[in-house]
């Protein structure tokens, strides 16, 4: 992309906190709605997911690296009301936003239980933020979080071999650099298609505008080698599919970002690419979790979870 605008163009475009005035009710129901769904059956929290050498000892940044887990629940409960799980169940893995520097695991924990119900394990990381972190560090981070996923999925109900990703926003951003990523070359024995597919909301997968844009710049630190190395649309189009939504009432960027990764990847990768009618860019996140949506009926199609 060519810088063809102001600094302020560039924050209309994407501070969209700024854009949406309703963000505190929105988020403040987000925080109810995860709160309830990480106080029901089958939930099993903050299990550390780095895995160390003996002796080794984590790092500040490191520290406190945990995700959740959302057991499948379509075989019932034991006696003692826990969720019994189903062997050898989908894994859906949701990567939270905030554009790498806000939100939790626990802020968007709301959209696990639907697809728990459906008979996925769920696993919701948390991951470092910036400008504590890099942005090249929280993909690792997260990189780490899917390999201790495909290692002990086993051990919750899940299946290794069947592993999906979803996000939104910077989570959307994280789930196309993850179905991108080499995984061999982050450990040896991760297979090179350890990620089925991917699920993008609203993500961002060019990341230069962001150096223009002052809200966010400082914090990310970017400067233009690492923003195009870290830019899924500059990398080559990986072997799974990205389903890329967003909503329709978004800026034009976000639409247009959408739009780009489709003309980079080509429509074998991506084979969906659509504008979601009526939303905006914080609204188009309660589709995942809406059973009647299509965003939730596709990512239960890449999780083989509907016919």
């Amino acid at each position: 992309m060519t810088r063809r605008h102001s600094p302020a163009w560039h924050d209309a475009q994407y501070n969209n906190r700024g854009r949406i005035p309703e963000h505190p009710q929105i988020l403040q129901s987000w925080a109810e709605r995860s709160a309830l769904a990480l106080s029901t059956p089958g939930c099993v929290l903050d299990v550390p997911y780095l895995e160390l050498a003996p002796g080794q000892r984590l790092t500040p940044a490191e520290a406190g690296h945990t995700l959740d887990l959302f057991l499948p629940s379509s075989e019932g409960h034991d006696t003692r009301g826990q969720v019994r799980p189903q062997a050898g169940a989908p894994v859906l893995v949701y990567l939270h936003g905030g554009y790498w520097r806000a939100l939790s695991k626990r802020d968007q924990a709301f959209i696990a239980p639907p697809f728990a119900a459906a008979g996925a394990l769920v696993v919701v990381p948390d991951y470092p933020l910036a400008p504590k972190v890099s942005v090249e560090q929280i993909v690792l981070q997260v990189g780490q979080a899917l390999a201790w996923t495909w290692r002990h999925a086993r051990a919750y109900g899940g299946n290794p071999d069947h592993i999906i990703v979803a996000g939104h926003s910077a989570g959307g951003h994280l789930a196309a650099m993850m179905l991108a990523l080499q995984w061999p070359v982050l450990s040896p024995d991760l297979p090179a298609d350890l990620v089925k597919g991917a699920v993008s909301l609203s993500g961002v997968f060019e990341l230069e505008p962001l150096r223009h844009a002052p809200f966010l710049a400082a914090d990310l630190g970017l400067d233009e080698g690492r923003a195009q190395r870290l830019s899924p649309a500059e990398m080559p189009a990986p072997g799974g599919p990205l389903i890329a939504l967003v909503g329709a009432d978004e800026s034009e960027e976000f639409l247009r970002q959408n739009r780009l990764i489709r003309k980079r990847w080509g429509a074998r990768a991506v084979p969906v690419c659509e504008a979601v009618p009526d939303r905006h860019h914080m609204n188009v996140l309660h589709d995942l979790a809406d059973p009647d949506a299509r965003a939730h009926r596709l990512t239960l199609e890449l999780l083989g979870l509907r016919g």
